[in-house]
């Protein structure tokens, strides 16, 4: 029997908040099977096993903070026996002065379920239910808690969350009310496909994008047509949507992740910047030419022929796909490029475009497409977050001309894009007008040097010149 624990889900992540199961005690898993989904500061992410087994006992519930390592549950393998006796370890007195033996913990790392005291009433409550108590201005001391030892879970909050204006009852699950909250998506607009009615995560992402898509219509009307014709130019009703809460504490938190890992980043990590000025003019040539030949659905952006090509040129140069642990440079086998996404709310996520040497353009098209919907509605993997070995960010669309980045542990390089310009380019004794992007790489000394960087940007610059062979 092997222990499932809180997976890190970055260099800056300390502890997770257990949002939901999507398993329940004798589910059969496989590796990259999500099992739960976790809160982080990134948001709230679904956690995928690494083992092939049965889930013999879910050990912490909805609502509990944990630290990074801790078991929260436990996998049996095939052909083991399911019903084993669980025996939760006492901690000293001497190590935790008030133990908690109902804590259903393998562990001696406690689980940080705080209690509230409001006058003589002590009520034991978990800090995210806390938070959303008082979001949702619900009295704590009128609740009567689920969770081990009477803890006051997010769930026993969200059921007790009065809807405003006396509406019917709606059954929600919490992380489909988070996530319209987040996306200011009105719930009593949506109708559930869950069981008995429930709302889904499914069905708030849906809802949302039906409301993404109204607002481009309108916009575009509001350009070609008079204010009267805008009520008829539509062919639905438009979704109000609800009240959006606060981002302030979303960006806050966003915020203080970033920093943890930028200051980490240049606390540890010796840099060496290197930038070089690539002619796009034939990749640009070949991909409007190709373009033509498609449906505008299935054009490819000029984007994904920068992550093939920083693909490739990995294959070329691979010490640079790698990662610094444990004061050693481990060279992965994989190439798993991280891409830079910004959110909505403010701050920025790096998810993986997993094998991207391996991917097709149209299927890196498809992938990064998939991954920004995703990043945006909140419903990425672990494995998203955790397998990049190489980040690329790309400014270009937002003017910036150069870009020096800071790379994310444990990686060891980090390659920026900025803006695409026509200036003049001398070649072969002849002078034109060329498009052109500069391109920097930011490389972690320990595992490199600048010789190993020049390579890469020269292999990065040959494989851009034949985006055809792309």
């Amino acid at each position: 029997m092997g222990e499932f624990c809180m997976p890190s889900l970055g260099a800056d992540m300390a502890e997770g908040t257990l949002y939901e199961w999507s398993v329940k005690p004798g589910d059969p898993v496989k590796r990259g099977t999500v099992v739960a989904e976790v809160e982080t500061d990134k948001g709230v992410i679904e956690i995928e096993i690494w083992e092939d087994g049965i889930v013999g006992e879910l050990l912490v519930e909805p609502g509990a903070v944990i630290p990074v390592g801790v078991p929260i549950a436990l996998i049996v393998a095939e052909g083991e026996a399911t019903a084993v006796p669980i025996e939760t370890p006492a901690v000293a007195a001497a190590e935790d002065p008030h133990p908690m033996d109902h804590r259903p913990l393998v562990s001696k790392h406690p689980i940080d379920v705080k209690p509230f005291r409001n006058g003589k009433q002590r009520v034991r409550i978990s800090p995210v239910a806390k938070r959303r108590a008082a979001e949702l201005k619900v009295d704590i001391r009128s609740l009567q808690g689920s969770g081990p030892g009477g803890v006051v879970t997010l769930d026993d909050v969200e059921k007790a969350a009065t809807i405003v204006q006396d509406s019917p009852r709606i059954r929600v699950s919490p992380v489909a009310r988070r996530m319209a909250d987040e996306l200011g998506v009105d719930i009593t607009l949506i109708k559930g496909s869950g069981p008995n009615g429930s709302i889904t995560k499914e069905d708030v992402e849906i809802a949302a994008q039906k409301v993404e898509q109204v607002e481009v219509e309108k916009v575009k009307i509001e350009k070609t047509a008079p204010p009267t014709a805008l009520s008829t130019a539509v062919d639905q009703p438009t979704p109000q949507p609800a009240k959006k809460k606060s981002t302030a504490d979303i960006q806050a938190g966003m915020r203080r992740a970033i920093a943890a890992a930028m200051a980490k980043s240049n606390r540890e990590i010796p840099h060496y910047y290197l930038e070089t000025r690539i002619d796009m003019t034939p990749a640009l040539i070949w991909l409007e030419a190709e373009n033509q030949k498609r449906s505008i659905k299935d054009r490819i952006l000029p984007a994904v022929l920068l992550i093939k090509a920083t693909a490739k040129a990995l294959v070329d140069v691979p010490v640079l796909n790698a990662y610094w642990r444990e004061d050693e440079h481990q060279i992965q086998e994989g190439i798993h490029v991280g891409f830079a996404i910004a959110l909505r709310q403010g701050g920025l996520v790096t998810p993986a475009i997993h094998h991207a040497d391996l991917k097709s353009l149209d299927e890196l098209m498809a992938a990064m497409r998939d991954l920004i919907m995703r990043t945006r509605a909140g419903r990425l993997r672990s494995s998203e977050l955790t397998d990049a070995t190489v980040t690329l960010t790309n400014l270009g669309d937002m003017g910036v001309e150069k870009v020096y980045g800071v790379i994310y542990p444990p990686q060891v390089a980090l390659v920026g894009f900025g803006k695409t310009m026509e200036m003049p380019w001398a070649e072969n004794g002849m002078l034109g007008i060329r498009k052109i992007v500069t391109v920097t790489l930011a490389g972690d000394h320990r595992a490199t040097d600048g010789r190993t960087g020049a390579q890469f940007l020269d292999a990065l610059n040959k494989h851009l010149q034949e985006a055809e062979k792309l």
